[in-house]
């Protein structure tokens, strides 16, 4: 249980400081240190995330003026629109190919982010 917890504090302090989803590090801690399946770790990821899914940290953004209230709520309703597709969709997709689906992701956005 600590090191869950562990995992959830750097995910919580890299959200703040990233502005980054908890995934990009909760997914991958969840498959290599507890041998989850890929599935198994986004949809514990996605679940995790819920309650928490950054008020303390959106609360402080936006009380230094730095959230666009109109365009967080659009971003939420299309962001529980396509969760909810993503979530249908990924039923059928076999669990290496989705780990290497989202490796493939995550490098690509690391590398524009490098050389941009």
């Amino acid at each position: 249980m600590l090191t869950y917890i562990l995992i959830g504090i750097g995910a919580g302090v890299a959200g703040g400081f990233f502005g980054i989803g908890g995934a990009t590090i909760m997914v991958p801690a969840l498959i290599y240190f507890f041998k989850f399946t890929q599935h198994q770790a986004q949809g514990t990821t996605l679940a995790a995330m819920i309650p928490p899914i950054g008020i303390l940290a959106a609360w402080r953004y936006y009380s230094q003026g730095n959230v666009n209230v109109l365009a967080a709520v659009c971003l939420a309703g299309g962001f529980l629109i396509g969760g909810y597709a993503g979530a249908m969709l990924v039923e059928h997709v076999p669990d290496i190919l989705l780990k290497r689906l989202f490796g493939v992701f995550l490098l690509s956005v690391g590398l524009r982010m490098i050389f941009s």
